[in-house]
């Protein structure tokens, strides 16, 4: 068996293996149960990281020789050694490392004993792992676990129970494979952990596909060093793991903002996991719309999958006032009086982006398929101003169903500045598989979807029913519509002694209104023109 699938699966039977113990005490699908997945998986990976420097660093054949090495030297002789350490990596303590907590299992207070070792890493390690909120308090890499069981009487079994599991494949060294290996992994340990259902603030999950078409065509065929990397919305983390892997995670660095402290926690893992620990700093729990933490800062690249809609009544008044009318030039949108929850927080998104990103800056950002044609005076004002400022690059209108926690049909919009003022849009609805997931439906793109759609924004290149080049005066004077099958041109050769080849022509004219076609029946105006246009092409 190839190593590296022998340790993915080793890996991931360690967390099915975490997750029955939590539900052996209790705590499955328990709201902290992530937390202690999550640390858990983290001090594993810390310690294995930990043991392969030292092992490396004082010339030692295995980990093994390593921790017994480590337990002959004096305190100040391990602090001489973490000096040379490299800036990512944990430094530990004695008594810390895993096979110590192993062998001290079966000591009374063992829970304790594991409580207070993950505080005194997280101490120690406080400047190098701890995110920051938007009020200058400090969130620490561990907690106490045990805390969680509520029966007292239990926890030391509850700790002997998750140290035990711990003994596994190590996890660090794993090569060129790492990203892959890594993002598979993660995506894995939090599945059960990032479904709210689509409608949560910040916790929109973007599929890694989605996520590394967005990178590959935002990154192109640049090679670029130094480059600052910014997700006004982060959740866990996908997007901005995706885009520091296309353009090496040696030559980024990582910005992100999120209200949801569960996200910031998945997304401080994910950075450790994929060697971007540097990054942490950079990392701020808090409400990016009403305390943005990084309007200091410009950015090269920006990646976001807002939220759509949430009930942000009680902000809005602060979001309409006069410091905040910079960033919010097209306005704040309105709070349905029946439904808050629908106001449409993710053009205050947008607008932050814009209001973000470098004047040579590029960005690619999740947005309702409805955007794409709506005539609302918010979207209106953003899409006129990409189109009147030439920092519109392309549209890509993604399949039904690709994000499994929202119904919404879904679009990325690509900003940054054109040399010709041509836009590429593209018509991916028809890409990727369809599977049943759970209840729901959910659609995959493929390899080779993905190669065909990054292909073609690099290319710039036009396809039949596929992608089309427009300028933006024409998209200025079809009202600002965004929307790729508006502008296809529509053939009408029906072979009328044929019922087949009938079906195949309407078939493929439908398609073409279909872009047209969102939640709100208000876009009518712009479904008659194309009706009307059809209509024209007939009677010729």
């Amino acid at each position: 068996m190839d190593q590296l699938l022998e340790i993915e699966i080793k890996t991931k039977a360690l967390i099915d293996h975490l997750k029955t113990v939590c539900a052996n005490f209790g705590l499955g699908n328990d709201g902290n149960e992530f937390k202690i997945i999550v640390q858990c998986f983290i001090y594993k990976y810390i310690v294995d990281q930990y043991l392969g420097e030292m092992t490396g660093m004082m010339g030692l054949g295995s980990a093994s020789e390593c921790e017994a090495r480590l337990r002959e030297l004096s305190s100040e002789e391990i602090e001489s050694l973490h000096r040379r350490l490299p800036p990512g990596c944990a430094r530990l303590g004695k008594g810390e490392l895993l096979s110590e907590l192993y062998s001290e299992m079966n000591l009374p207070r063992f829970a304790m004993k594991v409580d207070r070792t993950f505080e005194r890493i997280a101490s120690r390690n406080l400047d190098v792992f701890s995110v920051e909120t938007v009020g200058g308090s400090k969130i620490q890499l561990f907690e106490p676990i045990s805390q969680y069981v509520l029966n007292e009487d239990q926890r030391d079994g509850f700790c002997r129970a998750l140290i035990s599991r711990l003994i596994s494949a190590p996890l660090n060294h794993l090569g060129a494979g790492r990203f892959d290996f890594f993002s598979t992994i993660f995506e894995y340990m939090i599945e059960d952990y990032n479904k709210d259902g689509g409608g949560t603030y910040a916790e929109y999950y973007t599929p890694q596909k989605v996520a590394r078409t967005m990178a590959r065509i935002l990154v192109g065929n640049s090679h670029l060093t130094s480059v600052a990397c910014y997700d006004p919305s982060a959740g866990s983390g996908t997007l901005l793991m995706n885009l520091a892997h296309v353009i090496g995670v040696g030559k980024c660095s990582i910005y992100s903002q999120d209200l949801s402290q569960k996200s910031t926690t998945l997304l401080r893992a994910n950075l450790v996991l994929n060697e971007l620990v540097s990054s942490i700093g950079n990392i701020v729990n808090g409400n990016t719309l009403t305390f943005p933490a990084h309007t200091a800062k410009a950015f090269d690249l920006i990646v976001s999958n807002p939220p759509f809609k949430l009930d942000f009544s009680a902000d809005r008044t602060a979001l309409s006032g006069d410091t905040h009318r910079a960033r919010f030039f097209a306005g704040v949108p309105t709070v349905p009086k029946k439904k808050p929850e629908g106001m449409a927080i993710y053009l205050l998104f947008i607008q932050h982006i814009l209001y973000s990103l470098k004047d040579n800056g590029r960005a690619a950002i999740v947005v309702p398929t409805g955007f794409l044609t709506s005539s609302d005076s918010i979207e209106m004002k953003i899409k006129s101003h990409l189109v009147e400022t030439n920092r519109l690059r392309g549209i890509l209108a993604m399949p039904s169903n690709i994000f499994a926690n929202t119904g919404t049909n879904v679009s990325i919009i690509f900003i940054g500045h054109a040399d010709d003022e041509k836009v590429l849009l593209v018509d991916a609805t028809g890409c990727g598989v369809t599977a049943k997931e759970g209840k729901n439906k959910k659609t995959y793109l493929t390899q080779l979807d993905e190669d065909k759609i990054v292909s073609t924004f690099l290319e710039m290149r036009e396809s039949e029913s596929f992608s089309v080049l427009v300028s933006l005066e024409e998209i200025a004077s079809k009202g600002m519509v965004l929307s790729p099958g508006h502008y296809f041109k529509v053939a009408l050769n029906l072979p009328h002694d044929s019922a087949a080849g009938a079906r195949a022509e309407l078939n493929s004219i439908i398609t073409s209104i279909e872009g047209l076609v969102e939640e709100d029946i208000a876009q009518g105006q712009q479904l008659m023109e194309v009706l009307r246009s059809l209509k024209n092409e007939v009677a010729e």
